[in-house]
Parts: C-alpha cells; structure tokens; sequence
C-alpha cells in the first residue's frame, strides 16, 4: 500500500540543485531511508536532474517534478519532465574496465543512477518523461 506523496516542482536550472537535494533529503529523513540509500539517491537525483536541466529544454526554459512515497516497504521517487522524449535508460552504461584517460566523456551519470537504485524504469506519459528511481 503506498502512502501519499510529497512533491516538488522548479524551474530546470541549475541554480535549483540545492532546492531539490534538499527537497529529497528531507523525504528520505522523514521516510527513514538508511543513510547509504540516501546518499545513492541523491547522487541519482543530482545526475537526472543535471541532464534535464542541460538537454530537456534545448530552446527554452522548463520545469521538473520530483515526487516521493513510500510503496509498501519501498522509496519511490518520479521525476518527470515535459522536455523532448528522451529514455536515458537507452544509452549503454560505459566501459568502466578502460583507464580514466582512454574512457569517452559523459555516460557516468546514468551508470550511476542504475548502480544506486535498487529499481530505475523510464516512461513516456502525457506529454512527461517520467524516471523512476525505487530503493528497497
């Protein structure tokens, strides 16, 4: 059974990371996620957020969505977006075996939102790119 969510939502910039962090901070507290989770997911939710603040609205400014709950023993969290479709899940996590110097630029970001959640799915849904995180 889930319980009602908590939700945000700002403007896609930058300037706005610390009010989101914050935002899922206080969720994860007050829905007593284990400190190593809360810190997996706010990494997460720091390199989700990056990416739509930097590619969802290439030709003007926009807003995203952060929600929170707690489904039966689950932390739920959607990110939703009404940038161009994009399923970040699409691209393939990066060759970590290669050095640092031999490695392509970028690609970090969703190899850790994967490796830091216990359950990552994407969805395009009314117009939204919706990205859900749950840690178990």
């Amino acid at each position: 059974m889930s319980t009602k969510s908590d939700t945000i939502q700002c403007v896609a910039t930058l300037e706005n990371l610390a009010l989101v962090t914050d935002f899922i901070e206080d969720c994860a507290d007050r829905f007593d996620l284990e400190s190593q989770k809360k810190f997996g997911l706010l990494v997460a939710v720091e390199e989700a957020f990056v990416n739509i603040c930097s590619y969802a609205y290439p030709d003007s400014e926009g807003k995203a969505e952060f929600s929170c709950w707690i489904d039966g023993t689950d932390f739920v969290l959607e990110i939703a977006d009404y940038g161009k479709p994009f399923d970040v899940l699409s691209l393939p996590d990066p060759d970590t075996t290669l050095d640092i110097m031999e490695r392509e630029i970028g690609g970090l970001g969703v190899y850790f939102i994967r490796r830091l959640t216990d359950n990552v799915s994407y969805r395009r849904e009314n117009g939204q790119n919706i990205l859900r995180l749950v840690l178990q």
